[in-house]
């Protein structure tokens, strides 16, 4: 799908999580749903276990969710979330059928040696997936700050083109800002949720 990052109407599905270790087992991922002129058109959820290895089912469950065609782009805020459970960025893409940024703020000299030390069992396999991942590449935004780039089904140049449109200032796009927020505040409220019953069909049950 060509992503025509000039238009007003180009809408992106900024995807972020929140989790706590030791507070919960899972965490808590929000999708928002942005048009480039920054009107909020739709939000979705899901969840993935902190530690595990299902975070891209979890955004492929989120995308699916959602129900939406007009979905231009996916953001992605970092492909290791819930504490070294690796997202397969080429394996979302895919799926969805949606070209995907996947966005980093720092520096990292990798992750191999966390993984080894943290799962012996199958530290292989999510290293397998994040190399699979490819390397990040430092770009520059509009707004002077520097982000680490990966960019699938789209060219590295018309990636930032998009990031840039979506960025007001500082270095976080809007959609990865605003989802950010909203799956901190669904973790925090997770617990309440879970105890007054609020389930749905077809729907994870929030963990108290």
């Amino acid at each position: 799908m060509a992503v025509r990052y000039f238009k007003k109407g180009i809408r992106a599905l900024g995807v972020a999580e929140c989790f706590r270790r030791g507070a919960s087992e899972k965490s808590v991922l929000a999708g928002v749903v942005m048009r480039a002129d920054l009107l909020v058109d739709g939000f979705a959820f899901s969840t993935a276990t902190v530690g595990g290895l299902d975070a891209t089912e979890a955004v492929i469950r989120l995308y699916e969710r959602l129900g939406r065609k007009d979905v231009n782009i996916i953001m992605l805020n970092g492909c290791v979330i819930s504490w070294y459970n690796v997202i397969d960025l080429h394996e979302v893409a895919e799926r969805t059928g949606r070209p995907l940024i996947c966005v980093t703020y720092e520096p990292s000299p990798g992750l191999e040696k966390y993984f080894k030390q943290n799962f012996p069992d199958d530290w292989a396999e999510r290293l397998a997936i994040y190399e699979r991942n490819g390397p990040r590449v430092p770009v520059r935004l509009r707004t002077g700050h520097q982000v680490f780039m990966r960019a699938i089904g789209l060219e590295e140049e018309e990636a930032l083109k998009v990031l840039d449109r979506f960025t007001l200032h500082g270095s976080i796009p809007e959609p990865l800002r605003l989802a950010r927020l909203l799956a901190r505040a669904a973790f925090s409220s997770a617990g309440e949720l879970a105890r007054a019953g609020f389930t749905g069909p077809g729907r994870e049950q929030l963990a108290p």
